[in-house]
């Protein structure tokens, strides 16, 4: 699903209605929120108090949603990295940055590193339109991802300044512990031709690693597309395009978070997040020639 994180150019504290260290979705939505909205941002907000409801979609995440996801793709599947990725502690948060080709680029990813161990809940930003304003949208974000598209990204100009309360609500839950976030730098889906290209990185993402301080890994994917019929076809028929997954070390950020906080320096740790990912690019193209 369509991932987007970027700060507005036109958004600033002066225009959001709840000024605070960090600004409170549901408060700052009073007078651009629907009620269906609203409801589903306050039901999925819910569930990540802890308690039965938070426990059992994590279960779901882990044992449906990643066999599911395993099942589709494990057949053109390949992984190189592993031995870089960190000993994941189960009360930390992290942050896992990527490409973004397709829909299900972050999915895939975080399927892999489900099966191999990871306890965290799921969490993935989407657009509202369509997963937060209707409720078929709902559906598809319980039935296919056990809720873990949120918080919601708006796309209309007259609600920018909500993104902010947006970006704010996933380092509150990358702060409380316990939460895998995956973000992709470039904010929205890359539709070039050649995969190893890139969009500008959006500051929204190193907002939210500035503020939040979470273990950031960098992964570069290539070879999925967004005819989820075709690809799982291609699985089982193994004539599909190999898809290799690419890990990084955690990013080292180096003075970057320890520095005040400001637009210039957030779009500097997304650049620096993407450029981490575009070199995970380049070791992909090189094990990609070998298969040819």
């Amino acid at each position: 699903m369509q991932n987007q994180v970027a700060t507005p150019a036109t958004a600033s504290a002066k225009d959001v209605p709840c000024e605070r260290d960090l600004r409170d979705l549901l408060d700052c939505g009073d007078d651009s929120l629907s009620s269906t909205e609203r409801w589903q941002i306050g039901f999925v907000r819910s569930s990540f108090e802890k308690g039965r409801l938070d426990r059992t979609i994590r279960a779901l995440q882990r044992h449906v949603g990643a066999n599911w996801i395993e099942a589709s793709i494990r057949n053109l599947r390949l992984v190189y990295g592993r031995d870089r990725l960190p000993m994941f502690n189960p009360t930390q948060s992290y942050i896992v940055v990527s490409n973004h080709r397709s829909f299900f680029d972050l999915y895939v990813v975080t399927a892999y590193l489900v099966k191999q161990g990871l306890f965290h809940r799921l969490v993935f930003p989407v657009r509202a339109n369509f997963f937060y304003d209707t409720w078929a949208g709902f559906a598809v974000n319980g039935i296919m991802s056990f809720f873990a598209m949120y918080p919601p990204v708006f796309r209309e100009r007259s609600r920018a300044a909500m993104n902010l309360a947006s970006i704010d609500e996933v380092v509150r839950l990358l702060k409380r512990g316990g939460s895998f976030v995956g973000l992709h730098p470039e904010g929205t889906r890359n539709k070039a031709h050649d995969p190893y290209t890139f969009l500008p990185a959006q500051s929204g993402v190193g907002r939210i690693i500035h503020a939040s301080r979470a273990v950031v890994i960098p992964a570069f994917v290539n070879g999925l597309g967004n005819d989820i019929v075709k690809q799982v076809l291609g699985n089982y028929t193994k004539k599909g395009t190999p898809v290799n997954i690419v890990f990084g070390s955690p990013i080292d950020f180096g003075d970057m978070l320890s520095a005040p906080p400001s637009p210039r320096l957030h779009r500097q740790i997304s650049e620096h997040a993407l450029s981490a990912i575009r070199r995970l690019g380049e070791e992909e193209r090189a094990i990609r020639a070998t298969l040819s």
